[in-house]
Order: C-alpha cells, then structure tokens, then sequence
C-alpha cells in the first residue's frame, strides 16, 4: 500500500489555535499562545527501545519550561508501538507452541515501569511550569490594572497634568516591560490603558510641543509598522505572516498615541490589515480540518467498499476480474487522498489493507482451483475439435448440419481453458466448422443470387444513412430515430456475398460514426451552455463552486475507471467473425465517447478553478 500511511503516527499534527487574535481601537490584544506543533514537523525516523528510553530520560532531566507535550505524546506512542509489539510476538509464540490464545498473560516489564516514571516526572515538571506561568500573568494583571488607575487618576488631574508628566511616561515605561496577563484579560487591560493614555494626552496642556513632538515621532513608527503588515499579505506562509503579524503588533503596543486627527483613520488601517491576515490564518485551519475529515469519511467509505466485497458470489473469472479492478481502483484513490486526522488516520490504513489482503488471499485460492478445471476443460474441447474434423469432409449436409450445430451447443457448455491454449483450441474448432459450412455453401447456387440481392438491400441503407448524414435540418432525436430504423432493417439482412462483406460492412460502420459523432457533438455543446448556466449561477459563492469541482471530480474518476475496464477487456477479445468485429467496433466507439467525456470534464473543471 501507500509508505505515507506508516509515517502518519510520526508526523505530529499542526494545532490550530483556539481563536484568531481579536483587535480593539488603537490597541491589540495579546499575541495568542501557540504551541510548538503549529507547523508540520519532518518526518521522524523511528526509535529504538534504547533511543526512546534515553530520549524519555533526557526529557524527565529537562526544565519544565523545555518540555512540550507533543514530545511527551510522541515518545508514549512510540515505546507503546514497540511495546504492544513485542506483546504481540510472544502471544503468537505461546499460540505456536500449542498454548490457549486466552491463557496468555505477558510479563510484567521493568522497563516499562521505568518509561511510566520518567514520563510522569516529565508531566509534572510541565505541570509546575504552567502552574508558575500562571502565577506570574496573574500578578502581571493585577499591577497592570494598578497603573491603569493611577493614569487615570493623573489625568482628571488637569492642572498638575504638566507636573505629573515624567511620573506618567514612568508608568508607560514600566507598563511595556510588565510580562503578558492571562489571555482573556489582556486585550481589556491594552484598551483601557489606551484609554487612560489618550485621556492624559487630550488633557495635557502644558507641554503641547513634546506631545506634538512624540505624535509625529509615534505616526512615523506607526505608518512603518502598516507598511510592514501590508507586505504581510504577500507572503504565502500563513502561518509565518500570522507569527509576524504577533510581533509588528507587539512594537505597535510600545508606541505611544498619535495626532487626534489621524487616530481613527491610520488605527482602521491596522485594524483592517490585521484583520486580513488573521481571516487568512483562520481559514488555512478551517480548510485542513474540513479536507481531513473529507479524507477520513472518503476513507472510511474505501474501506466499506471493499469489505461489503461477497466473495461467495464471485464465480467466474470475469466476475474476479471486474472486482479486482474495483479494488485497485479503490487502492488508487486511497494513494490519490491526503491524511486523515492523526487520531484515526493509522486505523483506517490498517483496516482497509486487512480488507484487501482478505481479497487477494481469496482470489488466489479461487484461481488455484479453476486451474485444476480449465486444464480438464481443455481435454474437453480438444476431444470436440477431433470429433469436428471428423465431420467437415461430410457432404450428408443436413444430418452433418445438425451434429456440428450439436458439437457447437456443447462446446458452449464447457468452461473456460488456460488463457495461452484458449485462442488456439478455439480456432481448431472453428477451422472445422467453417471448412463444413463453406463446402455446403459452395453446392447450394441459389445462394448465390441471394446474398447479390441482399448486398443491393444494404447498398440502398447506406445511401439513405448518407443522406441523413448530410441532412442538417433533422433535430438530435428524430435523426436518432430515423438512424435506428435502419440499423434495424439492415440487421434484417442476410448475408451478402463473401467477397464483398467486409467492404459494405465498412461503409455502413463509417456512415453510422459519423452520424453519432454529430449527435455526441451536440449533445456535448448543449451540457456545456448548460454548464456555464450553472456556473453563473454559483458566481461569488466559493462552497457552491468547491461542491461542483468535487462532484466532476467524481464522475471524471468514474469515467477514467470505465475507460480502463474497456482498455483491459480489449484485450480478450479475438476472432474475425462478423459479430466478434461488431462488438469490437461497438467498444471502440464507447471507448471514443468516454475519452470525450473526460476532456469535457476536464475542461469544466478548469474554468471552475480559473473562477476560484
């Protein structure tokens, strides 16, 4: 099956954050907590016991503030693997020397007792990390709000407000080096200091230049930071512009107001930008978690379909074959899906490649024994092919007739032969058969003048299909109509002299493709006017577009399968008799049809991606 589907446990899973960071007026709220799993980590190479015993031993030794729960997750899963393994492998043994699956115990491991230990000292270090993070973003809150006050306080102040200035820019200085609160306190603590801020400055009177002096300065740093943020949108890592746009906003809450003004415009401004970069961000996770579980429920679905397989009523081998194409084209379109999400991802592999070594294991048996019956088939038929070569010099025609048209009826009766004996044994029956109808043909002269007659018949057919042909004022249906009359009445025909069967038969099958390839033609130009009908329709609504792109992304595989089912089939097909070469020619022009659909398809599929 697929090696990605083996790496899956290892890949750990980008998490999204818990919502996009939220702006307020003038301010911005805290950069959101992140965890270290938030981009798609390579692919690891798998452990050893040993590795992940000492990889767990050095995470235990660490500070607390350098263990990430995705590494406590990864090595449990990793010694559990190797560990339920190992388990498995006794259990197999003790079955294998004769013991009861049921009375199997495993013994008790020391060293995974070792693994516990490590790992819980590893979480409770992590836990006494967060517990102290915590402590400190609380007292961070709490003197934040104190400074908040006494602002405020000053700037009701208006008569002292020049006096209180230097005490004001102290409080500032020292709100920017206080670490972050709690994350939902934040963006409140940023507005309300703003607030405060702007307040004193509206107030302040005195030293109206130094104001106007770091307004201008604060607009200079600011307008930067916008031009920053707007090269933000070109960038095509979401992720990246998202934890950039976290640092720009950073500085942005370090700079002081600006003129009163320009405030609200060039604050809209940011907001505005900010707001992009984060809707984008937002998306890019809503997309992966709506194409995982896309991929999980196509998944699932692969799986039902091969295990709703009954093998029972596979009798044939074209049955076996139909649904081994079935399966391979389910494996394909398995390889063709991206993950699933990583909690269910390794099962779904597990169960759909159980499913399939189930069927392939039953097809193998299944063939082993209709070998064992193709090989007494063939003693069969080649016992018929002497019994008709016996007859063919025969000129009893009628009492020969009857036993080769016997010989016939029982030759349907006999099963399939190996594939490599099948054409040739066939063609020794039929060299016996046809030898016998040609020399009853050739002592019957009335015959003759039979087939001249119904050669002019079919000669008179093709002209009127020629005329029809050339007739543009027939409507699709009433020419589809007249077509088949005809078919009908030629099929009412018998034979026409030998040798000029293949030349009318030739001209009949050239002037009814192309009758059929007008009527396909036009049938394809009205489904495409009504395609892009359809499409105008679904203008501006992106949901509307993406269902439509899936849902001729299904039908094109269908058709591609189709396709591939005629390819293969094509292949057995032998013989150069009348029907053999009609049937033939009937699947090449189906084959035609589907090839044709699949560039329509494929041209629908483009215009809609062109749209999006």
């Amino acid at each position: 099956m697929d090696a990605r589907e083996q790496s899956a446990v290892d890949t750990p899973e980008v998490v999204q954050p818990d919502a996009p960071v939220t702006l307020a007026p003038e301010a911005t709220e805290p950069e959101a907590e992140t965890s270290d799993t938030e981009t798609t980590a390579p692919v690891r190479k798998p452990l050893t016991t040993e590795e992940i015993m000492q990889a767990v031993t050095d995470l235990a030794a660490r500070d607390g503030s350098e263990i990430s729960a995705d590494d406590i997750s990864r090595l449990k899963q990793q010694f559990y693997a190797l560990h339920n393994e190992r388990v498995r492998i006794c259990r197999e043994a003790f079955v294998a020397e004769g013991g009861n699956p049921d009375d199997f115990t495993a013994e008790a491991s020391p060293l995974e007792e070792s693994f516990k230990n490590l790992l819980a000292q590893a979480k409770e270090k992590k836990t006494a990390y967060r517990a102290k993070v915590e402590a400190e973003m609380a007292a961070n809150a709490e003197r934040k709000q104190q400074i908040i006050a006494r602002i405020e306080e000053i700037s009701t102040d208006a008569d002292n407000a020049g006096r209180l200035f230097p005490e004001v820019r102290e409080l500032q200085n020292e709100f920017k080096t206080i670490g972050e609160g709690p994350q939902e306190l934040n963006t409140e603590l940023w507005k309300k200091y703003q607030e405060a801020v702007e307040r004193f400055y509206d107030q302040l009177k005195i030293n109206k230049e130094l104001r106007d002096y770091d307004f201008r300065k604060n607009l200079t740093e600011k307008e930067a930071l916008i031009a920053e943020t707007e090269g933000l949108l070109k960038e095509d890592d979401v992720i990246v512009a998202f934890r950039r746009l976290q640092e720009i906003h950073n500085r942005w809450r370090g700079i002081g107001p600006v003129p009163k003004d320009v405030r609200e415009e060039i604050w809209a401004k940011f907001r505005d930008l900010s707001a992009e970069i984060n809707r984008r961000y937002t998306d890019f996770f809503v997309e992966r978690k709506a194409t995982e579980r896309a991929n999980e429920d196509a998944k699932t679905a692969l799986c039902e379909r091969v295990e709703a397989i009954d093998l029972d009523s596979l009798t044939t081998f074209a049955a076996w074959d139909k649904v081994t194409a079935d399966v391979i084209a389910a494996q394909n379109e398995w390889r063709g899906l991206g993950f699933a999400s990583r909690k269910v991802n390794s099962r779904l592999f597990n169960r759909f490649r159980s499913a399939c070594d189930k069927f392939f294991a039953a097809k193998g048996a299944y063939f082993q024994k209709m070998k064992e019956e193709q090989n007494a088939n063939l003693e069969r038929k080649i016992a018929l092919c002497e019994r008709a070569e016996a007859l063919k010099d025969s000129t009893e025609w009628r009492k020969t007739t009857e036993e080769i048209e016997r010989l016939k009826e029982e030759w349907r009766t006999v099963g399939v032969v190996p594939k490599r004996q099948s054409d040739q044994v066939w063609r020794r029956f039929m060299a016996a058969c046809d030898y016998f109808y040609q020399q009853r043909k050739k002592a019957g002269s009335g015959a003759r003048r039979t087939e001249r007659a119904n050669l002019e018949q079919k000669n008179e057919i093709i002209s009127r299909l020629e005329a029809l042909e050339k007739d543009e004022t027939l409507d699709g249906d009433k020419l589809r109509q007249q077509v088949k009359d005809l078919q009908a009445e030629w099929q009412s025909v018998g034979h026409v002299p030998f040798s000029a069967k293949d030349r009318v038969y030739s001209r009949y099958r050239e002037v009814c493709d192309k009758i059929y390839g007008r009527l396909d033609a036009s049938r394809r130009t009205g489904r495409r006017e009504n395609f892009e009908t359809t499409l105008a329709q679904m203008e501006g609504d992106r949901q509307k577009l993406y269902r439509e792109r899936e849902r001729l992304l299904r039908v094109y595989e269908a058709r591609r399968a189709e396709l591939q089912t005629f390819e293969n089939n094509l292949g057995f097909l032998s013989g150069k008799s009348k029907n053999a070469q009609t049937m033939l020619a009937d699947m090449q022009r189906r084959m035609q049809r589907l090839r044709d659909d699949l560039g329509d398809l494929e041209g629908k599929i483009k215009i809609i991606d062109g749209k999006l």
